[in-house]
C-alpha cells in the first residue's frame, strides 16, 4: 500500500498508509490528521489546503479552474498549494509529502 507523509503544523512528520483512490483529505481524516475539510470534499471551500512538497508537484495533475478559484481563498497560499480533496492517491504518488499550513480560513461559516 502506498504511504504518504503529513508535516503537521508543529513540524512533526507523520507517515501514514495512503490507500489508492482516497483523497489526501480522506487519508488525513482516516488517520486523525488535523485538516478540516468543511465542505466534505465538494470543492466549495479551502479548509483542506495543503502545501505539496516541491519534489511532488510535477507528479500531480494540474489543478482545475474551480480548484484554483478556491485556493484563492486559502490562508498562506504558496506556489505549491493544493486542496487535499483534489489530490487522489495513486501508486505513482507513493511517498507523497504535504505540509499543513499555519492556519485555514473557513468562508463557509
Amino acid at each position: 500500500m502506498p504511504k504518504m507523509t503529513f508535516i503537521e503544523r508543529d513540524g512533526t512528520h507523520r507517515e501514514v498508509d495512503a490507500p489508492v483512490g482516497y483523497s489526501v483529505l480522506e487519508i488525513a481524516h482516516k488517520h486523525g490528521v488535523d485538516i478540516e475539510g468543511a465542505c466534505e470534499g465538494s470543492l466549495a471551500c479551502s479548509t483542506c489546503h495543503v502545501v505539496v512538497d516541491a519534489a511532488w508537484c510535477k507528479k500531480l495533475a494540474e489543478p482545475t479552474e474551480d480548484e484554483e478559484d478556491m485556493l484563492d481563498l486559502a490562508f498562506g497560499l504558496t506556489q505549491t498549494s493544493r486542496l487535499g480533496c483534489q489530490i487522489v492517491m495513486t501508486d505513482a504518488l507513493d511517498g507523497l509529502v504535504v505540509k499543513l499550513p499555519a492556519a485555514t480560513r473557513n468562508a463557509m461559516g
